[in-house]
């Protein structure tokens, strides 16, 4: 792994049928990574799902930060976070 304190890194990934470019920090990658390979799903298969809480939320982050959100409550509670 990288350095912790890393700065973001920019990757396309498909949401829909649409590509988008998302910048987050190496060490989220691998989270994110790690967390779609343990839901046995593809990366963009989860940060579709991420963007579909997201968007259904009272007050939306954007898509990077409510992939670090959705991360740290994974870690937090040990499980994905549904709400």
């Amino acid at each position: 792994m990288t350095s912790l304190y890393h700065p973001p890194v920019k990757r396309s990934v498909e949401i829909a049928g649409h590509k988008t470019s998302i910048s987050l920090e190496p060490l989220f990658w691998e989270m994110l990574r790690a967390a779609a390979e343990a839901e046995a799903l593809p990366i963009n298969a989860l940060v579709a799902r991420i963007d579909a809480q997201r968007i259904a939320s009272p007050t939306p982050p954007g898509l990077a930060s409510a992939i670090r959100l959705w991360l740290v409550a994974r870690v937090g509670i040990g499980l994905a976070h549904d709400g």
